[in-house]
C-alpha cells in the first residue's frame, strides 16, 4: 500500500457528507411526539407537521428537518 493511498479519505465518507445516519419513519415521528400514527399522516396531508419526503412508496423524515420544525414551533408565538 502506498503512503498516498493510506492518507486518502474513505470515499464513503464524502458520499455520505451531510447525510444523517438514518432517516426517520412515520412511526418514529409518532413516538417522538407521543401522538397516534394517524396524526402524523394528517399533519402531512394538511402540511402542518415536519416536512417529509418519499423514497418510492416509503415516507421518511430528515432528522435535521424535524429538529428545525421543533425549533420553529418553540419560537413561534402561541396562537390565541
Amino acid at each position: 500500500m502506498s503512503p498516498t493511498t493510506a492518507t486518502q479519505a474513505d470515499p464513503r465518507t464524502s458520499l455520505r457528507a451531510g447525510l444523517p445516519d438514518r432517516y426517520l419513519t412515520p412511526d418514529d415521528i409518532a413516538e417522538l411526539f407521543e401522538v397516534p400514527l394517524e396524526t402524523v399522516y394528517q399533519w402531512r396531508k394538511k402540511r402542518i407537521g415536519p416536512p417529509g419526503f418519499r423514497i418510492g412508496k416509503h415516507l421518511r423524515y430528515d432528522p435535521t428537518d424535524v429538529h428545525h420544525y421543533v425549533r420553529d414551533r418553540k419560537a413561534a408565538p402561541e396562537a390565541a
